[in-house]
């Protein structure tokens, strides 16, 4: 189950914040959680862009984990809208375009 939430910005379109174990192959240490933002027009394409990256068992339910206005602003300024980072242990660590999380290991077919 993945913790997260959201917050609806004043545009109507929303920004989504899921915490996520780590994708085998990816950037991110193994066994950690992982940060994801996604901004999009609403919760369901939030949800949507991040199951069609093959993430498939993401569901949001409730709004227990928010994104911080931290957050939403590095979603806010990223191209794609579609960024993460290790979760939330450290606060100095930058945020990655998510083609990085789900980057497959060398020789992988």
């Amino acid at each position: 189950m993945a913790g997260g939430g959201f917050v609806k910005l004043p545009d109507g379109s929303v920004v989504v914040a899921l915490s996520l174990p780590s994708p085998p192959g990816g950037e991110a240490r193994p066994g950690a959680r992982v940060r994801v933002l996604v901004h999009a027009a609403n919760r369901q394409r939030a949800l949507t862009r991040v199951r069609n990256l093959g993430l498939r068992a993401v569901f949001l339910r409730g709004n227990s984990e928010p994104p911080s206005p931290d957050e939403v602003s590095a979603a806010l300024h990223h191209p794609d809208g579609l960024v993460w980072r290790s979760a939330p242990e450290d606060e100095t660590e930058w945020w990655h375009p998510i083609a990085r999380l789900l980057r497959r290991p060398a020789g992988a077919a």
